[in-house]
């Protein structure tokens, strides 16, 4: 049986933008695997605490630190990224860039000798390629032709979930809702357009 892991990053939780596109993913999900299961984990508002000095210690030395303070989170949250089949994370554009609660996250579960390794060629993650796909609600534009503003969100989502071996990313987005109604609703046909055009051809790949 497959699973669906949905990171919800929003402090509005279930009434965010970002949230309701991130439902819309995993209804095409569902229809697609009908007998998945989807594993919530809603860090939205600080739920997620930062490293601790534990943690810091075992990025320096392969001490066994995994059950001593954050380490025992950081233990929990990679394992529920590693049975996934599906990730689905539904995130804000907070300055730029990632919301702190999705960066705590990450923080937890980019570990090195856990989910990568430093070789003389660099950082290989550990982990098994799955799709993620990254549901964003920003205020502003940051693609198109209408970008008013830059985009280091989905550049560092890129990098950092590739560090850990998570390369098939798929970007949505819900642009300018801070523009009102009607831009919100313009944006939504758009992003409802693009999930079917890709769903759709997925479907066709199977």
């Amino acid at each position: 049986m497959k699973e669906i892991l949905h990171v919800s990053c929003s402090p509005r939780g279930n009434a965010s933008e970002s949230y309701r596109l991130s439902q819309k993913i995993i209804d095409h999900l569902m229809e697609r695997e009908p007998e998945a299961i989807v594993v919530k984990r809603a860090i939205g508002g600080a739920v997620i605490p930062n490293v601790d000095e534990n943690y810091a210690i075992s990025q320096q030395s392969s001490a066994d630190v995994s059950k001593d303070g954050s380490m025992i989170y950081s233990e929990q949250l990679i394992r529920e990224l590693e049975s996934a089949d599906f990730v689905v994370i539904s995130t804000p554009m907070h300055n730029l860039t990632v919301p702190a609660a999705l960066k705590a996250w990450i923080d937890h579960i980019v570990r090195a000798r856990r989910t990568f390794n430093v070789t003389s060629a660099g950082k290989v993650g550990t982990l098994q390629d799955r799709p993620v796909y990254v549901a964003i609600a920003s205020g502003g534009r940051f693609s198109g032709e209408r970008a008013r503003q830059p985009d280091f969100l989905t550049p560092y989502l890129t990098t950092i979930l590739g560090t850990i071996g998570l390369h098939d990313l798929t970007f949505f987005s819900v642009q300018g809702t801070g523009s009102g109604p009607d831009a919100i609703a313009q944006s939504r046909a758009i992003t409802d357009q693009q999930l079917q055009a890709h769903f759709y051809s997925a479907l066709l790949t199977l």
